[in-house]
């Protein structure tokens, strides 16, 4: 035996996992429905992709047809309401000990990779747009979105409430920026102000009890408005700029108002000295 062998540790015992094992790698109910948000996110991309390849195939131009950017972002309407769901399932009905882990990959297919991927989609194709511009919005999205997710697992706030965007809600605004504009340099701004908002440390509201149902409610309203667009029914036009809109509005007024009430709040405390 030689020195090395003589070192080596002989206890079996190493060679056992660690951590929990058995029932607690068994899939839940609330695993199911991240599962079923990731599955949403990779359909997306790949109706996303298929709009592309088919344009390429037929050697024509690719232009943005409404029908796959209306299938991808109702892929990713399903997702967010399977994202609303499992952490209620879980609460309800327990969660498995990987629970968390697979919510955020989850969460980095649907509301990471694949609104990034649609900036490609968008803007890439544009020759208005320097194609590594259009590479360093979809980046920014990503990894805005893996911090995000990366820090929502290490930080609690005092509050209770999401510090930053909340990753889904930062996934619909990019997808309204690209249902709501022609890609160009001015258009392509607000994509690196979504990222910022996901990092940032400006505080937004969880949806608990009513404003959960209200949630769930614009989502089911945003499909609805979708359905009308891609099928490319009468008002369905107006009706997708109304929904785009009010998405970007509230994204944006939250900060503002979080900074007026900030402003407040010091002004009373100067006062009380």
């Amino acid at each position: 035996m030689t020195t090395a062998d003589a070192s080596w540790p002989m206890d079996e015992t190493d060679d056992e996992p660690q951590g929990p094992v058995g029932k607690a790698f068994r899939l839940s109910a609330a695993d199911s429905l991240s599962l079923g948000n990731a599955l949403c996110g990779f359909l997306s991309v790949c109706v996303l992709a298929w709009s592309a390849i088919s344009s390429l195939q037929e050697n024509k131009p690719f232009a943005a047809d409404p029908r796959f950017f209306g299938t991808a972002v109702v892929l990713l309407l399903i997702g967010a309401t399977c994202d609303l769901f499992d952490g209620l399932v879980a609460r309800k009905f327990r969660a498995s000990a990987m629970g968390a882990e697979l919510d955020n990959l989850a969460d980095v297919i649907s509301f990471g990779f694949a609104p990034a991927f649609m900036v490609v989609i968008w803007a890439g194709f544009n020759h208005r747009i320097p194609f590594m511009l259009a590479m360093v919005a979809a980046a920014s999205v990503l990894l805005a979105g893996v911090i995000r997710l990366a820090r929502f697992a290490c930080v609690k706030t005092k509050s209770g409430d999401f510090m930053g965007l909340p990753i889904p809600m930062g996934a619909m605004t990019v997808v309204s920026v690209v249902l709501l504009f022609p890609p160009s340099i001015w258009t392509i701004l607000p994509i690196f102000g979504v990222a910022y908002l996901m990092v940032s440390r400006i505080e937004y509201p969880k949806p608990k009890g009513n404003l959960a149902a209200v949630v769930l409610a614009w989502m089911m309203i945003n499909v609805a408005c979708l359905t009308i667009w891609a099928a490319g029914l009468a008002g369905g036009d107006t009706l997708i700029k109304v929904g785009a809109v009010m998405q970007m509005t509230i994204v944006a007024a939250i900060p503002l108002r979080v900074l007026m009430f900030k402003r407040e709040k010091r002004k009373a405390a100067a006062g009380v000295r």
